[in-house]
Formats: C-alpha cells, structure tokens, sequence
C-alpha cells in the first residue's frame, strides 16, 4: 500500500515527539508500505515567527511572510528524515518546491492549482520514504507560498490524490471524529465511519478535529482519509464516500458553534432588490452570512435577520452604517448554533420533530431555524448551548 501521513504541530512539538513519530513512522515501513509523510511545524513555532514579523511591521509584506512561515515545516521534515536516517531507514526531505506542489499566486492563502509527482515517485522507486514540509507550494513565477489555516492537511490530502495513495492519514492529538465535542458531553462517542458530506458539515459548524478545505479536497479527489491519535495505537475514524459505509445511522453528530452572531433588520422597505442590495454590500465587505431569515410584509416593511460569524461583527455594522438605511438595526452575540447532522435524514422522516420537541422539553426557545438535506441548525440563547447539545445527544441515542 502506498500511505501518506501527516504529523501536526503537537506531534512534532519537541526532538521527543520527533523521535516517537519516527518510530511510528518506521513501523508502517515494516508493515511493507511506501510512506509519504508530511508535517507541520513545530507546535508555537508558527506564532513565533509571526510574533518576529509583528516586531518590524504591523502589516509585513505577504511574500516576506511566506517565505518566513515556510521555514518552520521545513526544520520539522529535515529533522524527521534525519531521525529515519539514524535508524538505518532511507529518507529524503522535501520542500512544497521540491514535492511539485504548484499554486496559485495568493501569498499566505494560496490554492493548490496542481503536483508535479515526478520527484516523488523517484524517490519511492528507490524506497526512501518521503518526509514533505506540509503548508506550502510554489507560485507560477517560482514564488514560495503558503497554504493558510490548515494548510498542512491540505498537502496531505493533495499529495494523496495526486499520488492515486490507498489511504491518507492525518495524525493529530485527539483519536478521531466524535458524536459531539466529548468536552461537553463526556458520553460521546467515536465514531468507526463518517461520510464527506457530514464530516463538511462537522467541520464547518465548528468541529475541529480537521478543516473543511481538507475534507472538500479529500470528496473531489475521492481520498479514504482517517484521524487518528499520534499517542496511541487507537483506530480513528474514516471520511468516505457514503457508498463505503454500509450502515448509515440516522444521526452521526451534534455540533455547536459558539462563533455566531445574529443581525436584525427591522422596517425593511418590502420590495424587489432590497435584500440584493444588503447582501452585496456584505459580500463586498468580505463577511460571511449564514442563516437568513425573512418575515412576510405588511404595512410595506418587513424584518430580515441573518447570522455571522462573531469576529466579523464588527465588519457587519461597518458594512450596515454604509448603507445609510433608515431601517432599525439590532446586533446580538449571546447566541450560539446547535446543529443535528446525519445522511439518514435523507430517508427518514421526524428527525426535525424529534429535534424541536427536545428543545421544547427543555425550556429551550429557538430563534432561528435552517435545514439541508443532512443537517437542521438551531440559533438559540448562549447559556443553553450546552444544554441543548446533551439534550440532543441523548434524544438520538448517540450514547448507545
């Protein structure tokens, strides 16, 4: 089998981890498979660095900063090669340059364009196995970049496609995907198999074991990932195709976001093109908007209330006093998003019943609703966020 693993940041925090990784990492060399390993950079080196930069500018150049980010996965992939050597197993490092990985030409954001496998494959047909500096690419113009949040997972899964691997597997510090956050409700469990679509959904309502760029690219490129534990020999948990998981449960998880934020337009002039108007200049202020909910008119006004994230409310009033509207303007941070997520939805009816009657057991007032095929969201009050997602937890018997 041809395996690529990725290490983050914990796993490679100290020459100690280092050390154990490698040793993981010699282990699957004796199981007989071709590795591809990629890291990240040490755990605080990231912020270390940029902690420098902030010491010269506020706003350095973002070529600058690229080229100093990526200097941290590249120490960390050295020093694992360095460590494989010394236990008498060929390895070779490589740069995001050296690996073929071809971006676009936004620097600290870029996006994967293509992967020139051509090194790699060599140095597999010679059985080294493959320590890649995850986070980062080259421009066009030959430019170092890098990938942004998460940037290190997406290498891996890319590197996976474009290497047509049996498996990627991302090492991080926790043994996979969970029904909730196990933080919350300690009754939570791991889950052996989980779909693309709901792991997206997951991801994206703030779940954060792995970032949606990495999940979206894993479904396109059609890679079997798996999260697992770098401190134990625990099996994580595997992302596939809905076709792959033979029983599809009702219900898989039950996440909370507590990064919201709600919006009330009050008095809204009821007519065409209004609300093209309020979500564009949001659009142009780059603030993302979620959940929007519009009340039918009367008297010629109507309410319109829509969800952002919190850290970009400030974005919001900015963008809503430019508008110079006469409508009434209500802004709200003490709210947070519970949000049921399965495939079994799909052929199920009552699983949204089941969701509002629990809520309503529990004294719960909801705000705001939105559904997807897999998925129905709930804004409610912050202080029952917790609450709320004990309560549904136990409602779909994700304990059993």
């Amino acid at each position: 089998m041809l395996i690529v693993q990725k290490y983050g940041g914990t796993s490679v925090g100290n020459v100690e981890r280092i050390e154990a990784v490698a040793k993981r990492v010699i282990e699957s060399k004796q199981e007989g498979h071709n590795l591809v390993v990629v890291v990240s950079a040490m755990s605080g080196e990231t912020n270390k660095l940029l902690d420098f930069a902030a010491h010269f500018s506020k706003t350095p150049n973002s070529r600058e900063v690229d080229m100093l980010l990526s200097s941290g996965e590249r120490v960390t992939s050295a020093l694992l090669a360095i460590a494989l050597e010394a236990q008498g197993y060929p390895a070779v490092s490589m740069s995001g340059r050296k690996a073929g990985i071809v971006t676009d030409n936004v620097h600290t954001k870029a996006r994967i364009e293509h992967i020139d496998t051509h090194e790699m494959q060599a140095a597999l047909a010679e059985g080294k196995i493959i320590v890649v500096a995850g986070f980062q690419g080259v421009t066009h113009n030959g430019e170092v970049s890098t990938l942004g949040r998460g940037g290190s997972d997406l290498s891996a899964v890319a590197i996976a496609g474009a290497l047509e691997a049996d498996l990627c597997e991302i090492y991080t510090d926790v043994d996979g995907v969970y029904t909730t956050d196990p933080r919350i409700e300690p009754k939570a469990k791991k889950l052996d198999k989980i779909s693309y679509d709901e792991m997206l959904e997951l991801a994206s309502l703030g779940a954060k074991v792995l970032q949606s760029r990495s999940v979206e690219m894993a479904k396109k490129l059609n890679v079997n990932l798996v999260t697992r534990s770098s401190f134990n020999k625990n099996e994580g948990t595997l992302i596939t195709k809905e076709d792959n998981i033979m029983e599809q449960p009702l219900v898989s998880g039950i996440a909370l976001d507590k990064n919201q934020a709600r919006v009330t337009l009050r008095g809204v002039t009821d007519k065409p093109g209004i609300a093209a108007v309020i979500f564009k200049k949001l659009a142009d202020s780059n603030v993302n908007v979620d959940m929007i909910i519009q009340n039918v008119g009367h008297d010629g006004t109507t309410n319109l209330g829509f969800t952002v994230p919190q850290n970009e409310l400030e974005m919001t009033k900015t963008a809503m006093q430019e508008l110079n509207a006469s409508e009434v303007v209500e802004y709200d941070s003490d709210i947070v998003k519970v949000s049921v997520v399965g495939v079994g939805m799909k052929s199920h009816s009552g699983v949204a019943c089941k969701a509002f009657d629990t809520m309503a057991k529990e004294g719960i007032n909801i705000e705001m609703i939105s559904t997807s095929e897999i998925k129905i969201s709930m804004v409610i009050q912050a202080k029952y966020g917790e609450l709320a997602v004990r309560a549904l937890h136990s409602a779909y018997q994700l304990d059993k």
